[in-house]
């Protein structure tokens, strides 16, 4: 979406064609250690130099950047100044450049989905920029739309809801039943949420109260439906389980802090809500 609204027409032939035959793949990088849900405190910076810009800082949690080929990068190009949103900029960074390290950052369960990435004196071309600089967090903001109302934040635990219905197909209860189709009512409404978000950004609109609402109440079902699941059925929760409920059982408790916290915390995301609403 990022290139598709900012990005230059060089930059649209260079990595639209391959990105839509799946031999080109990004991240992001927004979040910084030690800022917490304080995305507007970045610290890397971007400075001009003949010819281009020279990056200097450190990314984390960035998802898949061990497997991708670039990512889009937020950065401070001015200092700061009493408008904390002003000076930020994003790039279009490939992570083999010199000066690129990422350091991998392991789950509880072992797995390796996120990581550090380390910008030391990396070298951009002037044409890395995307769109005008200084427009990061307009830009940013707009991204998060995306990213807050798309199927994830509300299908990470479906495995585990198809895996329950199949577990009790022939013996569920009555009560079992109504919690289940709760469950399904929950999901299914959601998901008319996520789709009329997608369709008012795709008309050009700026839904940003709505997406916040679909990662609050999503991120919470997930939740929910592992602690349902737990309450309906009589199982050992085993990583590595051959299972399938009691492997995804324990995947589910293990990822479950961060259900909450990822692409903004259900607190940030409520204060987003209530100035939409006019409360703040």
């Amino acid at each position: 979406p990022s290139l598709l609204r900012f990005g230059s027409e060089v930059q649209k032939q260079q990595f639209l064609p391959p990105m839509a035959r799946g031999e080109l793949f990004f991240a992001i990088g927004m979040s910084e250690p030690g800022s917490g849900s304080d995305l507007a405190s970045v610290r890397t910076r971007a400075e001009r130099i003949d010819g281009g810009w020279r990056l200097n800082g450190r990314k984390i949690w960035c998802s898949g950047a061990h497997r991708v080929n670039y990512f889009i990068l937020l950065c401070r190009t001015a200092p700061p100044s009493d408008n904390r949103h002003a000076g930020l900029s994003q790039f279009l960074v490939n992570l083999q450049s010199p000066g690129v390290t990422i350091r991998p950052i392991h789950l509880q369960s072992g797995e390796h989905h996120f990581n550090e990435v380390i910008l030391d004196d990396v070298e951009l071309p002037a044409e890395a920029l995307l769109g005008n600089e200084g427009d990061g967090w307009m830009q940013v903001t707009s991204e998060l739309a995306y990213e807050r109302s798309g199927p994830e934040r509300f299908l990470s635990t479906f495995p585990a809801l198809v895996a329950l219905v199949d577990k009790l197909a022939e013996t569920a209860d009555r009560g079992q039943r109504v919690a289940i189709g709760r469950l399904v009512a929950q999901l299914r409404a959601m998901r008319s949420m996520s789709v009329s978000i997608a369709a008012a950004l795709d008309q050009g609109e700026a839904p940003n109260v709505e997406a916040a609402l679909v990662k609050d109440i999503g991120t919470r079902f997930e939740g929910d439906l592992v602690e349902q699941i737990r309450l309906l059925v009589d199982t050992a929760p085993e990583y590595g389980a051959d299972d399938d409920l009691n492997r995804l059982l324990a995947q589910s408790f293990l990822h479950m802090p961060g259900f909450t916290l990822r692409g903004g915390t259900n607190e940030i995301l409520r204060g987003v809500v209530a100035r939409g609403l006019g409360l703040r």
